[in-house]
């Protein structure tokens, strides 16, 4: 499969055509974000990079951003996007990981970027972003299996897995949702989730670049700035995770807000409550519950219009190019009614993990991804996600898996044992909770505990609630039964 210069063919087909809108108002062309892009592979060429290096980014949504997306793909490299909520500590083991050439970073992450710089000695560049080189030659031809973006994501072992995405994927992802969902060049959706995430980068944006949509980046996510964005821009497709839909409700000028050119808003990232849902259908607007994973798509399911309202809390069918199953413990297939494994397989998925054969293993089977969440279907051949095979905790879309935390809290001095468990939040959905046995003679507060994590964790990781505990509920083979907890 061969992969043509995605923003190249957009703005030759669109020259004119609005791509983007910044936070400041501004109507960028694809024409203009093309040149743009080929400015920033020069900039990428003339540092020295070859085909296949990596470029790690730390900043904020931005036009920036976006050209980089583009611009590793004019020069054959591979596009490193960094979580800015995580700790100095947790960003060094992904820069170790990934061993990028180059790291890039905006202005909000100018402190953030000199600590990488002190504490990564063998990165070899870190460069601010600035203007591009003038435009010249870049093109170092990839294929569909070559990788366009590592994103990573938390692992149940207590580090961080890089998710390798190639052409192939992220262009048929872009299929699926073009297909499925029915997008078009008339669509224009805002993205609140960030670029260091599958829902940031591949839920709306690059869809809507293949389709030669606008993409709208309104800056970081107010719920008042956000309802003023779909009065004044008038998007016709709306994502967020469920934290932000709930706090759009809580504002005053929800019920005012014009929805007009809304076609459907999809939640994703998390469980969505029924409450929410059902406040925008009482609004008039088509509401959907998502689903997908950093590993496969993430565009996997859509409910059709004529169900939504009749099949609460069903993520839909699978999109076109998705072939979908439910499997018990033994690999074998489930009836419609009961619960099994959920596992996909087709052009979709990711292509494993970064230097990480035996996690690529897990996940993929005989082409089959192993989702590792528990689904149903019913008669009618509709999905829905029941629970987590893992013990992931889900906390406003974003994931945060509790061995992360067990490996901070078990350094602390005082502590014997540590389970971490995801309890009911009315704003986050879920918050994390430690459960903690201290050694005989220490004596420390919940407060403590909560601040020790503060310096080597992401702020949204740390426990939000800490309990102490004499021992911690256990099976004969000694594994701590968090199920109890």
């Amino acid at each position: 499969m061969n992969n043509p210069d995605w923003l190249a063919r957009r703005a030759s087909l669109t020259p004119r055509k609005t791509a983007l809108i910044t936070a400041a108002g501004e109507e960028i062309a694809y024409r203009q974000l093309d040149r743009e892009a080929g400015r920033m592979a020069s900039f990428l060429s003339g540092r020295g990079l070859q085909k296949g290096d990596r470029v790690a980014v730390l900043a904020q949504n931005g036009p920036e951003y976006l050209e980089l997306l583009f611009a590793v793909q004019k020069a054959g490299l591979v596009l490193v996007p960094l979580n800015h909520r995580l700790s100095l500590a947790e960003l060094q083991f992904v820069l170790e990981d990934c061993a990028p050439s180059l790291l890039l970073y905006d202005e909000s992450q100018e402190d953030s970027a000199s600590g990488l710089g002190r504490c990564c000695p063998s990165l070899p560049l870190k460069e601010a972003f600035a203007p591009g080189d003038p435009a010249r030659e870049t093109a170092a031809p990839v294929g569909g299996e070559d990788t366009w973006v590592i994103l990573y994501t938390g692992g149940t072992t207590g580090f961080p897995k890089g998710a390798r995405l190639s052409y192939r994927m992220i262009t048929w992802n872009a299929f699926n949702t073009i297909v499925s969902w029915g997008l078009g060049p008339g669509d224009r959706a805002p993205v609140y989730t960030p670029f260091f995430h599958t829902g940031g980068l591949n839920v709306l944006t690059t869809p809507l670049v293949m389709a030669g949509g606008t993409v709208i980046l309104p800056g970081p996510f107010q719920p008042g700035g956000a309802l003023e964005i779909i009065s004044r821009h008038k998007p016709t497709v709306v994502f967020m995770v469920p934290t932000m839909y709930k706090m759009l409700l809580e504002q005053s000028s929800f019920d005012q807000t014009d929805f007009g050119s809304v076609r459907f808003c999809i939640s994703g990232g998390a469980p969505c409550p029924a409450a929410v849902s059902d406040a925008f259908a009482r609004r008039g607007i088509l509401f959907r519950q998502g689903y997908g994973l950093t590993e496969g798509g993430p565009n996997c399911f859509w409910l059709p219009d004529e169900y939504v309202g009749t099949k609460p809390g069903s993520v839909g069918q699978p999109v076109f190019f998705n072939e979908v199953r439910l499997v018990d413990e033994n690999g074998q297939p489930v009836p419609a009614g009961q619960v099994g494994e959920l596992a996909m397989r087709g052009p979709h998925l990711f292509s494993g993990y970064w230097r990480n054969e035996k996690a690529t293993r897990d996940a993929l089977v005989d082409g089959w991804l192993f989702t590792g969440d528990l689904a149903s279907r019913d008669e009618d051949g509709h999905f829905y996600i029941v629970d987590r095979k893992k013990d992931v905790i889900i906390s406003g879309g974003e994931n945060i898996y509790p061995a992360e935390i067990e490996a901070v809290l078990a350094t602390h001095p005082a502590v014997a044992e540590a389970a971490v468990t995801g309890i009911p939040d009315e704003l986050w959905g879920e918050v994390p909770k430690a459960v903690l046995v201290l050694k005989d003679g220490f004596r420390v507060s919940a407060e403590e505990m909560i601040a020790y994590c503060a310096g080597r964790l992401g702020r949204y990781k740390k426990p939000k609630e800490v309990e102490f505990r004499a021992a911690l509920p256990k099976s004969a083979a000694g594994k701590i039964l968090k199920r109890e907890l």
